[in-house]
């Protein structure tokens, strides 16, 4: 089994700062990818931001120049950086690990999620 825990959702000020952290554990083999997606009432889950084993980054649209992600691969450990935060960022976010529990079983994980809520 794979156990993602999250931490670091708050209440923020608009133009306020959080940062998100990740930890997983369990039985990985390998790790494709870790990344954080967001989910606003009433709306569909959407990708923020992921890194892949390579180094790659990806962010949405609405993420870049503001949210940074970083990775501590030992420890299977993905942060999310944000700042400048309006209140269309409030929703709850999800950490998500795309990764291989054996050599050929492979599937995406989550986290409980954490809420942000950025308001005045």
């Amino acid at each position: 089994q794979v156990h993602l825990v999250e931490s670091g959702g708050g209440l923020v000020q608009p133009g306020g700062s959080l940062k998100l952290s990740c930890v997983a554990s369990g039985s990985i083999f390998h790790v494709v990818a870790m990344g954080w997606y967001r989910q606003a009432p009433g709306k569909e889950r959407e990708l923020v931001a992921s890194s892949n084993a390579g180094g790659g980054t990806n962010y949405a649209d609405s993420a870049k120049g503001r949210f940074t992600i970083s990775r501590l691969d030992g420890a299977k450990t993905v942060y999310l950086q944000m700042d400048n935060l309006q209140p269309e960022d409030t929703a709850v976010y999800y950490c998500n690990l795309r990764g291989y529990v054996t050599s050929s079983e492979w599937g995406d994980y989550w986290g409980q999620g954490t809420q942000v809520t950025v308001s005045s």
